[in-house]
Formats: structure tokens, sequence, C-alpha cells
């Protein structure tokens, strides 16, 4: 029989690494939970920078305590130490961060406002979407609009659809580009809250989920069949397509969109795209045709 040459620890020493170990916990728990209070320390005395920074880490830590220690920043006499604030208090529940910001949509700073307009998106909270539908209809500062217009859809409330119909009815004018692709990316989006419960992307040129999962939660077959809204986007979207004065990216967006409404009406124009000099309009059209065709044979 071979000797065990391994020492052996009497049971003193193993209760020690035992406490040693519960000790380290302890103090590692402990550590977390006075990183707010450490943070708020830097918010309230800490220099422009060293604040951000502070709210940066709340933010990351994403949970309701760490966004509360960044309230007071929402009133920092530094506006981008406000405007970074707006993103740390999004992990409050949905109400309280809203019932939080809706005083900087009065901010005397154009950033902070606008800022503050995409914090309320983050939310979610539908409650809000009245507000954001009034400054999409009448605020004079066109990047408020097009915040306004992207807030819309992370929230992914049907109601928007009317207000980004009659937006993408007008003339395009260069100056409003951004904005227009924000109403059809919005529209992309609030589809696919109607189709998957929930936004799986918010750029057009992401690649689509591998093997379509996510068209396996399929709701509708076809949005436009069952809303008077997404049938009238579809033709706005399309018409978009065949604009030669529309700006590409506008396209994209719209392109993408109609492969998530799932009308097959829209075929033959995204077909047509498939030459576009723009090598993402083209490459999204295919994504749209083959979703199209993923929805077919699923619903077949």
């Amino acid at each position: 029989m071979k000797a065990n040459l391994k020492p052996q620890k009497s049971k003193s020493q193993k209760s020690i690494l035992v406490l040693i170990f519960w000790i380290d916990c302890f103090l590692a728990v402990n550590a977390f939970s006075q990183i707010p209070g450490d943070l708020t320390e830097k918010i309230r005395f800490g220099s422009t920078q060293e604040k951000r920074e502070a709210l940066y880490q709340i933010r990351n830590l994403q949970t309701a305590e760490a966004s509360r220690a960044a309230v007071p920043a929402l009133q920092d006499a530094d506006e981008i130490v406000r405007v970074t604030a707006t993103q740390a208090v999004i992990f409050l529940p949905s109400d309280e961060s809203v019932q939080i910001l809706l005083p900087l949509l009065q901010d005397k700073s154009l950033f902070v406002r606008r800022e503050t307009v995409y914090a309320l998106g983050k939310t979610k909270n539908s409650k809000v979407v009245p507000m954001l539908l009034e400054i999409l209809r009448r605020d004079k500062v066109l990047e408020i609009k097009a915040a306004a217009a992207l807030a819309l859809g992370e929230i992914g409330d049907i109601s928007a659809l009317d207000s980004f119909i009659k937006l993408l009815q007008t003339k395009p004018k260069e100056t409003e580009a951004f904005l227009r692709r924000a109403a059809a990316r919005s529209i992309g989006q609030i589809a696919q809250k109607q189709q998957f419960n929930e936004i799986y992307a918010v750029t057009p040129e992401s690649p689509l989920p591998d093997k379509y999962d996510v068209l396996v939660n399929l709701q509708y077959s076809n949005l436009a069949e069952r809303s008077s809204e997404f049938r009238q986007s579809v033709s706005v979207l399309l018409a978009i397509l065949q604009n030669p004065k529309e700006p590409d990216d506008v396209k994209r967006e719209a392109a993408s969109a109609l492969g998530t409404i799932g009308d097959f009406t829209a075929i033959r124009k995204l077909s047509e795209n498939l030459a576009a000099k723009d090598y993402y309009l083209a490459e999204i059209c295919r994504e749209s045709l083959l979703k199209l065709q993923k929805v077919a044979e699923i619903t077949r």
C-alpha cells in the first residue's frame, strides 16, 4: 500500500479556512453594497469628470439601488453631468424613472432635452407616448423630434403609427433625412413588438437572427391584414423604396420594416432593390425577402 504523502489538515485548520472563506464573502458583499454610497459622494463633491465616471459605473450596475444614487446629478450645474445622469436613472422602476426625467424636458440645454427624450424611450413606459407624440408633432428642433421618433420606437406602442405615416407622406427634405429615417425605423420596431413582443434589433444592418429562430414566435403572418395602420404603413414604406429622391438610409429602414410587417405585396419592390447601388440596401432587401419566405413556410 502506498503511503499518503499529502499533508493532512487538522479539524482546527479546516475550521479556520471555512471561517476565512465566509469572511471574504461577507467583505465582498459588503463592499458591493457600499458602491452606491461611494459613488454618491463623488456625484456630490467630485469634479465633472469624476461625476461622469461615477454615473457610468452606476449605469453599468443596472440596479434600482444604484440608479437612485444618480438622481441628484439630474440637477447638476454642468449640462454634461445632467446628460450622463439621464442614462443612469433608467434602471429605477419605470414610473419612477419617468417622474424624475420629465422636468428635464424643460431644461435650458437642447442637449439635455434631447437625451432626456431618448431616456424616456428606454423606460419602455407607455404613459409617456402621448407626450412624445406631442414633441414629434410640435417641437421646433429637428434633433428633438427625431429623438422622440426613436423613443417611440423603443416603446413600441402601435398608437404612434399614425403620426409616423403622416410624417413619411410628406415630400422628403434633405434637412429632415434623419427624422424620416427615425420614423421608418420605429415603424419596424413597433412591428417587432407586435409580432414577437420584443424588439430584437435596432439597426437594419444587423444580421438576421441565426436560422430565423425569432420567427418561430411569430404572432401574425401579416400585420397589414390585421391593422389599418400597418396597411397604411406598408403603402408609405413602399413609396419610400421607389422614390429616387429618398435617401438610401431611409430606404434601408423602410425595407427592414417591410420584412417585419410580413406583407407579401412588398415582394416586388424589395426584389427590384436587390440590385441597388447601395450595398446595405440591397442586403437588407434580401434579408426581408428571406423573412417573408420563412413566414410563408411557417404559416403554410
